[in-house]
């Protein structure tokens, strides 16, 4: 591991992966099962590009990198803290050469990076579009949680104008907005392919949704068999602990 700068309000966490630590600030967003889940849902083939919008830690990428064979990837934040802490990962983890991180606004990329040129999108998107009282909300956990400063559609309307035809671009997001984000997905020519929920426990209902959708692809959709978290003990399944540390 390289020498790096970790602040006081700061710590550092084990990703049980190649060894791989990473840097986060309990006081602004610390990751969640969330992006793992992420992480172990998206395909990466050898020697693709891969683009992470809205990657605050830089949790995706770095999982990623451990996991597949990718070539290169890149993690954009709007926010100049994140992206100063994700670095920072990447440098701890001597990641420099295969990760880049920029500041980016989501609504903004298609003018940032050259069209048509990622095999693979990801994101972990603000999932909660009922602004109400959050509209002056500017912390870090607002940002990340609610459609503040990008909405679903920005984001997608991102993702399919940097995937190559045939690119697949995968997001974690919550069911109730399953209408939405089909209807949104399809209209900026990306076909829902597969689609698995996420349950806390096997009898409660689905509290995340992932999903793979294909640029310029035929209409097909797989719902997978559903994702459960934990056993009736409280401790992860046998999936999660594979997702997490195999």
């Amino acid at each position: 591991m390289t020498d790096v700068f970790i602040k006081d309000c700061e710590r550092v966490d084990d990703l049980h992966r190649n060894g791989y630590k990473i840097i986060q600030d309990p006081k602004r967003f610390c990751f969640g099962i969330d992006a793992v889940l992420l992480s172990g849902f998206a395909t990466v083939k050898k020697g693709e590009k891969v683009l992470d919008m809205g990657t605050g830690t830089g949790i995706i990428p770095i999982l990623l990198e451990a996991k597949t064979e990718g070539s290169h990837f890149t993690g954009i934040d709007i926010q100049p803290e994140s992206v100063d802490m994700a670095r920072r990962s990447v440098n701890l983890n001597n990641l420099s050469e295969k990760i880049t991180i920029d500041e980016c606004d989501i609504k903004e990329v298609l003018s940032k990076y050259e069209p048509n040129s990622f095999n693979v999108v990801t994101s972990n998107p603000p999932y909660m579009n009922d602004g109400g009282g959050l509209k002056n909300d500017y912390t870090p956990k607002a940002i990340a949680r609610h459609e503040i400063l990008c909405s679903l559609e920005d984001v997608v309307k991102g993702a399919s104008g940097l995937l190559k035809n045939g690119g697949r671009f995968y997001m974690v997001h919550r069911p109730h907005r399953v209408a939405d984000i089909i209807c949104t997905l399809r209209q900026y020519r990306l076909e829902p392919k597969k689609m698995r929920f996420i349950h806390s426990y096997v009898d409660k209902e689905p509290s995340m949704v992932l999903i793979e959708s294909v640029k310029n692809s035929k209409p097909w959709l797989n719902v997978m068999p559903p994702l459960i978290v934990y056993n009736k003990d409280g401790k992860y399944t046998d999936e999660i602990n594979k997702i997490y540390y195999e």
